[in-house]
């Protein structure tokens, strides 16, 4: 963070300040929430949590380093004590921004917004430095400890905005105001919390009329191929630039193809020139997720050149998002356990699919490893079932269903879409998964691993990937 003293952190905040012999000491290491990241010239920030009240590490924190603790009680350290700790974080997340002049892009969407994220960020730091959410630190809290990592030196902040409900989004504007904002998609994830995609694209369009107006300098970066996204454009008075393959897109892609190994090649198009990208990362959806990073870059002035070389040498930056692994006996594990909803679900198995056209030719075959899509609400039974059949119509070798009611609907659809025999089952929990695949893998097979975040199935590739074979893992 930008260094400030004690007594301006207080008055920024609302807070009093308790045991702090001199307020003009400056805060000039990270402000944390965890104890342990606590260090020299640090703040640290103490929420009380259903299991762990961070009050209770405030000597701790000191001995360790930091010059106060953001609470709300005194502690007999060092202390700034406000009414409501998230709001004061809030607030100096917001001063210290205003005070930046940092460019900064925010993103929301259904699905892909961390890779999205990813993909900006990496094209912008090949630019000037560039401060990005870590991995889906997308909240009330995540998002303002990002914007304080920020320095003098930040050129581009660059940040993930989640929502579960109306008025989320705007909040977080609210702490950190965009200049580009960007929307990516509405789908189905969280449907069961919002209640439809019309309430949906309500919620996700707050970022686009938090934006300022064009003549300040405000755009609006959409999905033309997305109804509910093109039409947040009558919702904002910022310059609206269009991503997609529609014929009005002002970024697009064409001759997309995919490499032998399943990654995305195409080319270019902005309004500034046109470029060839060969991507890293796996799976056509990513065409999509780099067409809106180079939306979002070309408005910050880099040429379709300098576009499409920082796309082309972009990797994954997040755990467990399409993450492929080959293990040295020739197998391949897909571990894109993070999360899932049924429009990243089905991004994954085309992606498997297309990763297998090369197995096969080696006589490996496919693998998809899939477990509960979280919050659906009524649309559950339907989703699951349609995975299912996709999994089928994609020809992959083998679905294992790991769970309860939902993956036995997931083997329901591909039954009735005509799996027999042995191409899909329905196993009770991950171990039973592994235990089915160490005993039956074989050279040349890639396995999808996917499921919503709270099943937990990241477990069953790190044990495939412990598995076996001797030598060291290759990862791609």
């Amino acid at each position: 963070m930008i260094a400030l003293s004690l007594a301006e952190i207080a008055e920024v905040v609302g807070g009093q300040t308790h045991d702090i012999p001199d307020p003009s000491v400056l805060v000039t290491g990270e402000v944390v929430r965890d104890s342990r990241e606590a260090g020299p010239g640090s703040l640290f920030v103490a929420f009380v949590g259903e299991r762990v009240d961070g009050h209770d590490f405030a000597a701790q924190v000191v001995e360790a380093g930091a010059v106060a603790v953001l609470a709300s009680r005194p502690v007999g350290v060092p202390a700034i004590v406000v009414e409501d700790v998230q709001a004061a974080l809030g607030a100096l997340a917001r001063h210290v921004v205003r005070r930046l002049g940092a460019t900064l892009v925010a993103l929301t969407g259904s699905a892909g917004k961390t890779s999205t994220k990813d993909l900006i960020a990496q094209v912008l730091r090949s630019k000037a430095p560039t401060v990005f959410t870590p991995g889906s630190l997308n909240n009330e809290i995540g998002l303002p400890l990002t914007a304080l990592t920020a320095t003098e030196e930040t050129k581009f902040l660059v940040l993930e905005m989640g929502a579960r409900g109306i008025g989320h989004i705007r909040y977080l504007t609210g702490l950190t105001p965009p200049r580009i904002g960007l929307v990516l998609n509405v789908g189905s994830a969280h449907i069961g919390e919002f209640g439809g995609r019309e309430q949906i694209a309500q919620a996700k369009g707050e970022l686009v009329e938090a934006l300022p107006s064009a003549e300040e300098g405000g755009v609006a970066v959409l999905n033309a191929d997305d109804a509910y996204v093109r039409a947040m454009a009558s919702r904002t008075k910022a310059k609206v630039i269009l991503f997609g393959e529609s014929d009005e897109a002002d970024v697009s892609a064409e001759n997309v193809r995919l490499t032998d190994s399943g990654q995305p090649s195409f080319r270019l198009h902005t309004p500034s020139g046109a470029s060839d990208v060969t991507m890293r990362l796996y799976g056509e959806h990513h065409v999509s997720n780099a067409l809106a990073a180079a939306a979002v870059a070309h408005e910050l002035g880099m040429s379709a050149d300098e576009i499409a070389r920082a796309l082309s040498e972009a990797g994954s930056l997040s755990r467990w998002r399409m993450e492929v692994t080959e293990r040295p006996d020739g197998v391949t594990v897909v571990n894109d356990a993070y999360n899932a909803n049924p429009e990243s679900m089905k991004a994954a198995l085309r992606a498997l699919a297309a990763m297998g056209e090369a197995s096969r030719a080696r006589g490996g075959r496919t693998w998809a490893v899939l477990g509960k899509m979280a919050e659906l609400g009524d649309e559950a039974l339907a989703e699951h079932d349609a995975v299912g059949r996709l999994a089928v119509r994609l020809n992959v070798s083998k679905l294992v269903a790991v769970g309860g009611r939902e993956a036995a609907w997931l083997q329901l659809g591909a039954y009735n879409e005509g799996s027999w025999g042995e191409e899909s089952v329905h196993v009770s929990d991950a171990q039973a998964a592994v235990d089915l695949l160490r005993s039956e893998l074989r050279p040349g097979d890639v396995v999808l691993v996917k499921a919503s975040r709270s099943v937990g199935l990241e477990s069953v590739a790190q044990a495939l990937l412990e598995t076996g074979a001797e030598g060291e893992v290759a990862a791609r």
